[in-house]
């Protein structure tokens, strides 16, 4: 079960519209539960092509954050029904635990911090700690999460910013790159910030490391696909990378290869999930899901065309 904030429920319930909790989010049960319902607001786990089959009344499907790779789109539009995102709502704090880990991984805080509670001795003088301060910093997709984190490292360290985002051509005061590679060998820090297609699916793979500047750190916080995680283990043994900061990875990957190494900062996609980040993109699906059983069209609908995918 991925229950919603309060707030999005009663905003559900003054509109008439009776909130149903599916006991768990595992896709069986989902497929149970969902005839008669005419909206699904789903968290991360999305909603397969045999849950949206076994739908018979459904209109609507919100999801509750900005990532939609987990819902069956084609499904969805072979049925008529809808699927709108909530993006924005949980930027500010995506950006800020991005930062966090940065800082996490430039300093090694959770090793250091085991290091302490182990009685281990020695472990400020055996690794290498970075400032972040008058660094460069390459953020990869410039929406909403991404420019966020882009101007906190702007204005409170002096770091300069640089942005690789195709689709975006508006960055602000910031430098535009228009090859990846070209910002990766000049950037400290690398933050990942695009939404998962087939252009970026493995886009952090073999080659994209070895462009990177030596010693870079590289934090996550958006999709797990977009980082080939052998070649990542394999750039932080070379010492391509010294350290990594992931909020999203490979169901494996914590006890893989990646596990052993104490440079590697697993959070449990952490991103969007404050108190006021759950507050503000439950009542945005909520708003959602009333605009559409009225009848309307949510302002981020998801354009899919079954032909074009083929």
């Amino acid at each position: 079960m991925q229950p919603i904030h309060a707030d999005g429920l009663a905003l559900l319930t003054e509109a008439g519209i009776e909130p149903v909790l599916c006991p768990s989010a595992d896709m069986d049960t989902v497929s149970r539960w969902i005839p008669g319902c005419q909206a699904v607001i789903t968290r991360d786990a999305g909603l397969s092509g045999d849950a949206i089959a076994a739908s018979d009344v459904l209109k609507v499907i919100v999801v509750h954050g900005a990532g939609h790779d987990p819902v069956d789109k084609r499904a969805a539009a072979s049925k008529g029904v809808l699927v709108c995102t909530t993006p924005g709502a949980n930027a500010r704090s995506v950006s800020e635990l991005a930062l966090g880990l940065a800082l996490a991984t430039a300093r090694l805080i959770p090793a250091a911090d085991q290091s302490v509670r182990s009685g281990r001795r020695g472990f400020r003088e055996s690794h290498v700690f970075q400032e972040l301060s008058g660094k460069t910093a390459l953020i990869v997709g410039w929406g909403a999460t991404g420019a966020g984190l882009g101007q906190m490292l702007h204005s409170a360290f002096g770091m300069r910013v640089i942005v690789y985002s195709p689709r975006n051509p508006d960055t602000g005061k910031f430098e535009r790159v228009s090859v990846l590679a070209e910002g990766l060998a000049s950037a400290d820090l690398v933050s990942l910030h695009t939404p998962l297609r087939d252009e970026t699916r493995g886009m952090f793979n073999a080659s994209a490391f070895a462009a990177m500047k030596k010693g870079a750190i590289l934090v996550n916080t958006a999709r797990a696909g977009l980082v080939d995680e052998a070649a990542l283990a394999q750039a932080l043994a070379d010492g391509t990378i010294a350290a990594a900061g992931l909020d999203v990875y490979s169901p494996s990957a914590p006890t893989g290869a990646l596990a052993t190494s104490n440079r590697v900062i697993f959070t449990p996609h952490l991103g969007g999930t404050t108190g006021e980040a759950l507050q503000r993109v439950a009542i945005a699906a909520a708003r959602h899901v009333i605009t559409a059983l009225a009848g309307g069209r949510p302002s981020t609908t998801i354009e899919f065309h079954p032909e074009a995918a083929l």
